[in-house]
């Protein structure tokens, strides 16, 4: 890692060259490490160090961004030149103010592990090594990956902010395959010394193992698509909250009126007992305390006990609207997604996973989901596949595997029929940005399955 004093002069020095009237700067390291395994083997151990610096100029109301890794002088200078000469040839956008002012940053100091920065090749292997030898003794194949990464962020501009942050993430995922049947595990955690790979890899293997042809049958069977009751894993939660998340938690997903919060703030959309927030300094997700303009992140609640409440802003869609300042919830420049709640948590309920089964006379148990895609966003309807571990559920037992299913299904529907809640819930490492979700399981009435599949 190239630590906070070095990033500053990088920053400063790139500052120093400037000729527009304001200018940004935001420098991006990383440090990653995995350890990748198959058919039960451990076949790919790859590490990758990089930063990125990225400008941003302005003249009057025009823009420009140019990045680069290169951190010589000479690259630094036609780094410079290459932002202002794109922000040359733009037209004003007439509702840019300025950039960002600064203000003070609370550190988060315990985001960065250094056990977890330090956690040697040697240590992937015995947990990937743990995950292997639970499958092959059970007769199944393992694959998956045990990786490491410590990021650094420092965002830099000409009217005086200077922001950094340094974190950690430690991520195990492990699918574990028979013949016709499939497992999965996963944990995530900024202290890899509180995850267990071989707890991961039993989860993954018991699963698998469930899944195997009951009773003499060929294959597991299939059920008729319709309404069921479910039970859904945290995965499975995290990708429907992080799908909301996206559609439309975010200033200008409102502004341009593609949003299901247009007109109804204040409004019950979703089960009482859904309470949705985004917070970038809660230590049980991925903590970032500013975000890629140097905004300190603000704690936003987003649904209060099922009622809309509010969505995040940057400095641009602050400037939009009269009495609204940004709440931390930029993205690097230039993007058209807007602000994003890039920390989400779902409030947690009173029950185990074991009670909500135990209360299920008849539904259906999923691990997870995948290939999910909006449908409708302003009615968060989403369409996905169940995955590695589905099973019918009947008398509050899980009494056999299910085939593969679609659903095509309301996310906000489906929480206002959110039944329970677990009252544990688990951090998810989204697939991309480093990002995490935090959330607990869910039994769910009446969720829309329209399809199966063979397998």
């Amino acid at each position: 890692m190239l630590e906070k004093d070095k990033l500053s002069r990088i920053a400063q020095q790139v500052l120093g060259l400037s000729h527009a009237d304001q200018m940004e700067v935001l420098i991006a390291s990383s440090d990653e490490h995995l350890t990748r395994f198959a058919a039960n083997t451990i076949h790919q151990n790859v590490s990758e160090r990089d930063v990125t610096v990225r400008v941003r100029a302005v003249f009057g109301k025009k823009m420009g961004v140019a990045s680069s890794n290169d951190l010589s002088d000479v690259a630094l200078r036609k780094l410079v030149e290459t932002a202002e000469m794109v922000a040359r040839f733009q037209k004003d956008n007439p509702d840019f103010r300025s950039l960002p002012e600064p203000l003070p940053v609370q550190e988060i100091s315990t985001a960065f592990v250094q056990a977890t920065a330090s956690c040697t090749p040697e240590e992937r292997a015995r947990g990937a090594a743990a995950i292997c030898a639970l499958s092959w003794e059970n007769g199944l194949q393992a694959a998956g990956a045990f990786s490491i990464t410590a990021r650094e962020l420092l965002v830099a501009n000409s009217l005086g902010v200077l922001a950094y942050h340094c974190n950690t993430i430690a991520n195990i995922v492990a699918v574990v395959m028979g013949e016709d049947s499939s497992g999965y595990g996963s944990a995530a955690s900024i202290d890899v010394q509180t995850l267990d790979p071989e707890a991961v890899g039993w989860v993954a293997v018991d699963k698998a193992l469930r899944s195997r042809s009951p009773n003499g049958r060929a294959h597991p069977s299939s059920i008729k698509p319709g309404t069921y009751t479910v039970i859904l894993e945290e995965d499975a939660v995290a990708d429907m909250l992080t799908t909301l998340g996206f559609l439309g938690f975010g200033a200008l997903a409102m502004q341009e009126g593609r949003s299901f919060m247009n007109g109804h703030l204040g409004d019950r959309i979703s089960g009482g007992n859904i309470t949705i927030w985004d917070d970038g300094h809660d230590e049980r997700g991925i903590p970032m305390p500013f975000d890629f303009e140097g905004v300190p992140k603000q704690r936003v609640t987003l649904i209060e006990n099922g009622i809309a409440r509010g969505v995040v802003y940057d400095s641009f869609t602050a400037g939009r609207e009269e009495g609204k300042v940004s709440t931390g919830h930029s993205l690097p420049a230039p993007n058209t997604s807007g602000p994003l709640p890039l920390s989400l948590f779902m409030a947690p309920g009173q029950a185990t996973k074991e009670q909500m089964l135990a209360s299920t006379e008849r539904g259906i148990w999923v691990t997870r989901f995948h290939y999910t895609n909006p449908v409708h966003p302003v009615k968060t309807v989403l369409t996905g596949m169940t995955r590695d571990g589905t099973f019918l559920i009947e008398n509050g037992q899980l009494t056999r595997p299910l085939k593969n299913m679609r659903f095509t299904e309301s996310i906000l529907e489906a929480f206002s029929r959110a039944e329970m809640l677990s009252s544990e819930p688990r951090l998810i490492v989204n697939d991309w940005g480093g990002t995490g979700t935090c959330v607990p399981a869910a039994k769910i009435n009446g969720f829309r399955f329209t399809g199966t599949t063979e397998f």
